[in-house]
């Protein structure tokens, strides 16, 4: 039986009949009410599936009769809109990769020829910082931002943010969509926002003071940041738990996933840790998102369709296999994103979720990124490995450097830790060494020094430091 598309837009507010969708911006649910869309939520996947496809079918046709960008691709892989039958047809579309939209967006500046729309209809300018490349401009429409305001709405609400909440968003207001996307969903919800913001010196002392006065009950940043926090609080002789957070939603790096960073964050602040997030491109980046049952990120199929793919072939991959997210955009009419690849790396399963919704989950959230993943001797090691293995470890400090050498033609993986104060060092030293052979395969050399050593972030941690290319230079021009 096929979803009754009339009685969800006569009571919802979501006309899902046409495309792009129509939503009321004055409709909520009841407090109590654990779905925003429930009927859509918590569908049978096969009848969720052709509302899907029905949306996937008007936004590739969309890109195709109003980007030379697709249909240039699209020609030359043989596909059109009439190719796409199912939703198992778009796996024979091809990937669409970061270092394509640069090269369109240098050829056709500035927004690319996949923007969709004329550029007078651009509201808002976001993108990158291009610190390791050219940047990327996102133009998006005004009609997007207000989807996206109720996309990010709906699944902060299946996070359990409710309006009587005040949310605390601390992070960069810039390019960076994230703390935007955060803003405008928190406001669409009817809740309280408090953009306190992030990255100025000295401002994390003041939102301390400011967490104190005004009594947030929910926070937004990344986990480093929040665990940073905390520790400025503790400073000053503040418990982490007096601000009072019932939730922290998280995006940017992949500390909320790993299951000792979620427990520290926790136990920290004596609330729940949600995870979030995909892309900057795919926004709206909380379709990958948690529910307040934290057992992994849903994927919020009806408004990003999300295949976990094979890394090398892009061909879709069953559910319990390990692979990369192809995102495509099921809503959007200003730069749409058909078959992203975005090079994080994950696991997907099907498995029943306490809350009831339907969607496919990945139970450990995004875990790395390809390019994230580095080799000692044979061994595939992921940063978020050895943060997993450590923060579970009482005694650790709080921050860690990961430095990979050569040391005489032989890969060496020195892990500098931070300890707490008062702490056995050769006891403390032996157990970590151990810990972590056991988990990534190789026996590291540890570094031990006093807790506060290592600078701390206000955005993304960077904690990988790679110096083998310093060692093969040094041979090859000897």
């Amino acid at each position: 039986m096929p979803l009754d598309l009339n009685r969800i837009a006569g009571e919802r507010g979501a006309d899902l009949r046409s495309w792009p969708p129509r939503y009321d911006p004055a409709y909520r649910p009841g407090p109590e009410e654990r779905c925003w869309l429930p009927e859509v939520e918590r569908a049978a996947p096969e009848q969720r599936d052709e509302l899907i496809l029905a949306k996937l079918r008007a936004q590739v046709r969309w890109a195709w009769e109003r980007s030379p960008f697709y249909r240039r691709k699209w020609d030359e892989a043989g596909v059109s809109p009439d190719s796409l039958r199912t939703l198992r047809d778009l796996a024979r579309f091809p990937v669409v990769q970061k270092n394509e939209l640069r090269a369109a967006q240098a050829a056709h500046p500035p927004f690319g020829d996949y923007l969709c729309i004329d550029p007078a209809e651009v509201a808002r300018i976001h993108g990158t910082s291009g610190t390791t490349g050219r940047p990327t401009v996102f133009g998006i429409g005004r009609d997007d931002w207000a989807r996206i305001a109720e996309a990010h709405a709906r699944i902060l609400w299946g996070a359990g943010i409710r309006p009587r909440d005040r949310v605390m968003i601390c992070s960069f207001f810039s390019l960076y969509m994230g703390s935007w996307g955060a803003l405008i969903g928190v406001e669409r919800l009817g809740a309280t926002a408090f953009p306190f913001g992030a990255g100025v010196a000295g401002q994390t002392l003041m939102g301390v003071q400011w967490a104190r006065e005004m009594k947030p009950t929910a926070f937004y940043g990344t986990p480093s940041y929040a665990l940073h926090f905390a520790d400025t609080a503790r400073r000053e002789g503040i418990d982490p738990r007096s601000f009072g957070f019932r939730v922290l939603f998280f995006s940017g790096e992949p500390g909320a996933g790993i299951p000792s960073t979620k427990k520290q964050i926790e136990e920290t602040f004596g609330a729940a840790c949600i995870d979030m997030g995909s892309t900057a491109e795919m926004s709206p980046w909380m379709t990958d998102g948690e529910c307040g049952a934290r057992g992994g990120m849903h994927l919020w199929q009806d408004i990003v369709y999300t295949e976990v793919c094979d890394s090398k072939t892009f061909q879709p991959l069953p559910y319990g296999a390990e692979g990369t997210p192809v995102y495509t955009h099921l809503e959007r009419t200003s730069q749409p994103m058909i078959r992203f690849v975005a090079g994080d790396l994950t696991r997907w399963t099907d498995a029943p979720c306490a809350c009831g919704r339907t969607y496919p989950r990945l139970p450990q959230g995004i875990y790395g990124r390809i390019d994230d993943m580095f080799i000692v001797r044979g061994e595939n090691i992921y940063p978020s490995a050895i943060e997993d293995v450590l923060r579970a470890i009482d005694g650790f400090g709080g921050e860690f450097r990961v430095i990979v050498s050569r040391r005489e033609a032989m890969d060496d993986l020195l892990v500098r830790v931070e300890v707490a104060p008062g702490r056995d060092a050769p006891a403390l030293e032996s157990e970590m060494r151990e810990r972590l052979q056991a988990r990534v395969g190789v026996r590291p050399r540890l570094e031990l020094v006093a807790q506060g050593t290592l600078p701390r972030t206000e955005f993304k941690a960077k904690r990988v430091i790679d110096d083998r290319d310093l060692y093969r230079k040094g041979v090859s021009g000897s």
